[in-house]
């Protein structure tokens, strides 16, 4: 085993692939602006330039560890360096930090405050950019850009959608797309992957706060809302629970307080597309038409696959999405006058995915002429418009969800993690539904956090070949497999986000792996703990196709290309 010398400490490394990593096992928090394991390595800020034995500087996150190197991280050279960073990028930036979206999380604003930076020397001689809000999803804002290339190298290495890169040079050197066009002009999905790792707040969530805000403090106004599995696991660590811990009780209660109607649950929508999308998967695979069957539950999948494979459309589900067969359902169990007491409905979903707030506006999405949903928040929206209440959140009680909408099956729940549809879709194929059964199915290889995941399942004597992939540039590589015959599947899961909804575009950032973990581990210990394992059994999904829906399947729950 090798060893290097930090600050005077001997410390053993083996396949550390920078010397950062090493640095950081180490307990030392090196700052960074640029860096990202699951980025390539841009070194631009300088921020974690460290000084060896022989007075050299250099990036410690583009040095590859040797053995026997003597490091110090933390000398007065150093330090004066990284300050004047810090105070030339200050000087170069828009500095409304009081009202800035992204105040309190900032990692520039965390570095000032770190290094001691409590005066500009500098002046500011950068010219102010038009804030581009085209996008219904996201919002970019060039005079706080840092030009770290975090978004840039996510946008082209994690989801191959290259909607935003570098152009011109030194001082006017900027990120935008290509011939500077509006974000919503480009093949920009959505997802909010670029927000995610964005350290200021030039990429944020395009927020939809003040209009549910307004909806609730309306008398006339009935205001019902839907919450997805993703979210339970990921909103708790912002107000003091464990990593990764359910708390939709919790949350439940805190928007009953905040004025919502009803609280409902949107595994329940995950339960419909589960036997809804089993369905048409056995008409493909007996009659092998249209195959593979793509999934259809993320919006920014779909729209990708429109971009990138048109010639592959016809293969994606004709069922819409679980938040918009439950916000159909909901807008036409309102329609009955005792249920909507003479009340407007305004229906909004909890969602962790910035994709869902374009999702709502496509043609597909609307149920005679009727915007379904009429607002997504995502479980960063939520935080705030919880800690602008002054609710205290463990303060709150536990509260379970409203019904007829508020039950669902542990196939629903773990929709928010890769390979969960994949999951609950084989549950329902199965025959049997005891413990040794789904146990069977969790342990086929549909679980895990790979980035592309490859199966086969035995159905009725024959081979069902599955493939689960998370990450739109992951996506691509399956996509060319299929498309130059390389592989043969007849269902592909694709979540456009890695490892599913649970890292979601609209999540609170700052998610390392142990948040990661947490947050599926907390969503299959979910289902561990339900009782209903199947969406098929859910005794309030039976009682709905005998009901509302007798006659208007079609109608609500699949995708009508007729538009609006």
């Amino acid at each position: 085993m090798s060893h290097m010398i930090i600050d005077g400490r001997k410390v053993e490394f083996t396949d550390e692939k920078n010397v950062l990593s090493v640095i950081r096992k180490a307990g030392i928090n090196i700052p960074t602006l640029c860096y990202h394991s699951e980025l390539s390595t841009f070194g631009a800020c300088r921020l974690c330039t460290v000084e060896d034995d022989r007075g050299k500087m250099f990036a410690s996150c583009s040095e590859e560890p040797r053995d026997g190197m003597v490091i110090h991280t933390n000398s007065g050279r150093i330090r004066k360096y990284r300050k004047l960073i810090v105070e030339l990028l200050l000087a170069a930036h828009c500095r409304d930090c009081t009202t800035c979206v992204k105040s309190g999380e900032c990692v520039l604003q965390e570095l000032a405050h770190r290094l001691g930076v409590h005066n500009i020397r500098f002046q500011n001689t950068r010219e102010q950019y038009e804030i581009d809000d085209s996008s219904p999803s996201l919002i970019r804002d060039p005079n706080k850009c840092i030009l770290c290339g975090d978004c840039v190298r996510m946008c082209d290495n994690v989801q191959n959608i290259n909607a935003i890169d570098f152009a011109y040079r030194g001082t006017d050197a900027q990120v935008m797309p290509a011939f500077n066009k509006k974000i919503a002009e480009t093949d920009c999905v959505g997802c909010g992957q670029c927000r995610v790792v964005c350290p200021t707040g030039a990429i944020s969530i395009r927020t939809n706060i003040d209009e549910v805000w307004e909806a609730l403090a309306d008398k006339n106004t009935k205001v019902i809302a839907q919450i997805a599995p993703a979210v339970r696991v990921a909103i708790g660590d912002n107000f003091g629970y464990a990593k990764g811990e359910n708390v939709m009780g919790k949350l439940v209660g805190v928007l009953h307080r905040l004025g919502f109607d009803e609280v409902y649950d949107t595994s329940y929508g995950a339960d419909l597309t589960v036997v809804e999308e089993s369905k048409e998967f056995i008409e493909r695979f007996t009659s092998g038409e249209k195959m593979p069957l793509f999934t259809s539950c993320c919006p920014a999948w779909v729209k990708y696959c429109e971009n990138k494979y048109p010639e592959f459309v016809p293969n994606l589900s004709t069922c819409r999405s679980p938040q918009q067969m439950f916000g159909a359902v909901v807008r036409e169990y309102y329609k009955d006058p005792e249920k909507n007491e003479g009340k407007k409905i305004v229906s909004v979903s909890i969602m962790p995915c910035t994709a869902k707030k374009e999702e709502i506006l496509r043609p597909e999405s609307y149920t005679n002429g009727k915007q379904d949903v009429d607002y997504v928040l995502t479980t960063t929206e939520i935080v705030r418009m919880i800690r602008k209440s002054g609710i205290v959140f463990d303060k709150v009680e536990i509260e379970a969800a409203d019904v007829p909408f508020g039950i669902g099956s542990g196939s629903g729940v773990i929709f928010g993690v890769t390979g969960g549809v994949t999951e609950a879709v084989l549950r329902r194929l199965s025959p049997d539904h005891s413990k040794e059964a789904m146990h069977e199915i969790a342990e086929c290889g549909v679980r895990g956090e790979e980035g592309i995941k490859e199966f086969t399942v035995p159905y009725k004597g024959m081979d069902i070949n599955v493939c689960v992939a998370s990450g739109l540039a992951n996506a691509r590589t399956v996509m060319e497999r299929v498309k130059n015959g390389e592989a043969n599947y007849h269902l592909i899961e694709v979540m456009a986000c890695r490892r599913g909804c649970i890292m979601g575009g609209g999540q609170p950032v700052n998610a390392g792996p142990r948040t990661r973990k947490a947050r599926m581990k907390g969503l299959y210990d979910t289902d561990v703990n339900t009782q209903i394992k199947k969406s098929n059994e859910n005794p309030m999904i039976l009682s709905l196709y005998d009901t509302l829906l007798k006659g208007k399947e079609h109608e609500l729950l699949h995708r009508n290309f007729s538009g609006k």
